[in-house]
């Protein structure tokens, strides 16, 4: 980690996470694009926040869409529910296997022990907890070794089953989980890694140690940090005018951050305690590149609460996109309110 530090501005940062996020632009139709939308993960654990996420970024998203054969989900970072590429399950899993012995029998076992009552049956993770006498919750531990994945769909306990093992080195999956996670919220560090990912401060350091040469050191108005060095093209781009309108659901990864990463892209206190409340999140609106409100969905009626005077032009866009959202089983055409 010894190249040349380099100064960025808010605006290269954002820039190029909306870059990269594919936000200032929607991806053609297809699996490719969804690997690229779901690169750093999906949260889905809001009902089909996954879904919308990847409205936001790809074009011809329908309500069926997060089933898509080339996407899975498992209980990711932090034991949330994500939604990744199939192909990706090991990174997001392995990447997450504890390296202290405790912590890694405990998930080898979890999963054994799973592996052995299920023998290819698929069930509720309710069922499954009971017919092994522990709490379902306890299964969450499993994931970690890359064999258990999940179907959730809101309304239900989500079902679980296992699959063979991909034979990646858990170092190398968490190496390239970092790589991931810089590449999508970076410029960042090894310590916010590890709050994301949830794994203890020693892997994170391990992983960020292991890029090596392939970090730069930057600095940012909110502190030092690191990007990867393949990423400096895009932060030093010129910064183009973002006409996009996003509604991005809660937890989204454009603003998955804490700390002082919040102040960077919601630079009024008062409105980041409208964002990211003690409870659930709402959901984030977009425009022109920027988070100029919040938003909440029952059913088909949607309310936003603005944060400055949105132009007609603006408005009109905003309904729009709002009356584009793919949710599953609506009938009705979606109502938009806005709060004062």
């Amino acid at each position: 980690m010894t190249k040349a530090r380099l100064d960025l501005t808010r605006a290269q940062i954002l820039g190029h996470r909306r870059k990269v996020g594919a936000l200032d632009e929607r991806l053609p139709t297809g699996a490719t694009s969804l690997r690229r939308a779901a690169w750093a993960g999906l949260q889905d654990s809001m009902p089909r926040a996954a879904l919308l996420s990847i409205h936001a970024r790809v074009e011809g998203t329908s309500p069926s869409t997060w089933e898509d054969p080339s996407l899975v989900q498992l209980w990711g970072p932090r034991f949330g529910v994500y939604v990744v590429a199939a192909q990706d399950l090991p990174i997001f899993s392995l990447g997450r296997l504890p390296n202290d012995a405790k912590g890694r029998r405990r998930a080898e076992e979890t999963a054994a022990r799973l592996h052995a009552f299920l023998g290819g049956r698929t069930m509720s993770y309710g069922a499954a907890g009971e017919g092994l006498g522990v709490h379902p919750n306890s299964l969450r531990y499993g994931a970690a070794t890359g064999t258990v994945v999940i179907r959730w769909e809101g309304a239900r306990a989500p079902t679980i089953w296992t699959v063979p093992p991909s034979g990646l080195d858990p170092p190398e999956a968490r190496k390239e989980l970092a790589c991931r996670y810089l590449h999508i919220y970076g410029p960042t560090t090894a310590a916010a890694f590890r709050r994301w990912a949830g794994i203890g401060s020693r892997e994170s350091r391990e992983a960020f140690d292991a890029l090596g040469g392939s970090l730069t050191s930057v600095r940012t108005p909110i502190g030092d940090a690191w990007i990867l060095a393949s990423d400096e093209p895009t932060f030093l781009a010129a910064v183009e005018p973002s006409q996009g309108v996003r509604f991005l659901p809660s937890g989204d990864t454009f603003f998955l951050y804490h700390g002082a990463d919040r102040d960077l892209l919601v630079p009024d206190a008062a409105r980041r305690g409208e964002l990211w409340t003690p409870r659930v999140w709402p959901g984030a609106l977009l425009v022109g590149g920027e988070i100029v409100g919040t938003w909440r969905r029952a059913d088909t009626d949607l309310s936003i609460q603005a944060w400055r005077q949105l132009s007609p032009g603006e408005r009109e866009v905003v309904h729009a996109e709002a009356e584009s959202l793919p949710l599953p089983g609506a009938e009705a055409r979606i109502k938009v309110r806005w709060d004062a």
